[in-house]
């Protein structure tokens, strides 16, 4: 029954979180403003809220009856290898690392990283059915796997071309040209968006989907607000960029 509740609650936030994002931009980075409380350095901000994440489904894997699965382990290399680059990596090399992050931030972020990793570990690695080994070849964990890969590789190279240009910025942001930055403002966004669709189809489950929508629901008004903050700032922003979606949005 827990199980089922938080699944729905994974649901909910999202469409909670979907549309509170698009009135109210969440407080850090270039929409960090006074008023929401104690922060903290950003880098430090990043590595306690997405701990949990990289640890939680790693604990319910050796908790779980999946141990010797070879998709099981499959799975857990793919969450752990985004995890550990997003947990102990990618906070440092953050250009604005230094900068403030809002301590109610975090709060949110630790009690969804803890639902989200509980309920992906505990099916993937409790209650599921055993994924028999010729899931490896299964089109659904081919076209995901696949997906899941190229999101992240958008996702790092994205991340990668904003830290080399906020090095050569005075105030830390000019326009972005290189990469996907030639037809999005966030690829950095819709490569995140395309990895957790790609895990959805490739674990082909329920909290997969979960994750899948809530992604989309946080990363999506963000595009969006960076995209009317990148149009409001410099007046030379290439005018065809779309916000999130290549030709489309």
């Amino acid at each position: 029954m827990l199980y089922g509740i938080l699944l729905v609650v994974l649901f909910a936030f999202a469409a909670i979180v979907y549309f509170s994002l698009l009135l109210i931009p969440a407080p850090y980075g270039r929409h960090l403003r006074k008023g929401w409380g104690y922060t903290v350095k950003a880098k430090h901000g990043w590595l306690i809220m997405e701990f949990p994440a990289f640890s939680v489904i790693i604990i319910l894997f050796f908790l779980g009856n999946k141990r010797t699965s070879i998709v099981a382990i499959t799975f857990l290399l793919m969450w752990s290898v985004h995890y550990f680059q997003r947990t102990f990596i990618f906070p440092f090399l953050m250009k604005g690392g230094y900068k403030k992050f809002p301590v109610i931030l975090i709060v949110f972020a630790l009690g969804f990283n803890i639902i989200n990793g509980y309920v992906n570990g505990k099916y993937l690695f409790y209650l599921a059915p055993v994924y028999p080994i010729s899931w490896l070849y299964d089109p659904r964990f081919i076209i995901g796997t696949s997906l899941f890969i190229s999101g992240m590789a958008i996702n790092l190279h994205s991340d990668h071309i904003l830290r080399r240009l906020r090095n050569s910025s005075k105030d830390g942001y000019s326009i972005p040209r290189r990469g996907l930055f030639k037809y999005i403002s966030c690829p950095n966004y819709f490569g995140e968006i395309i990895e957790w669709t790609g895990w959805a189809v490739a674990t082909w489950s329920i909290p997969g989907l979960a994750f899948a929508v809530f992604t989309f629901a946080n990363l999506a008004p963000r595009a969006f607000t960076n995209h009317k903050w990148y149009r409001e700032n410099f007046p030379d922003y290439p005018g065809k960029r779309k916000a999130l979606i290549p030709f489309i949005k």
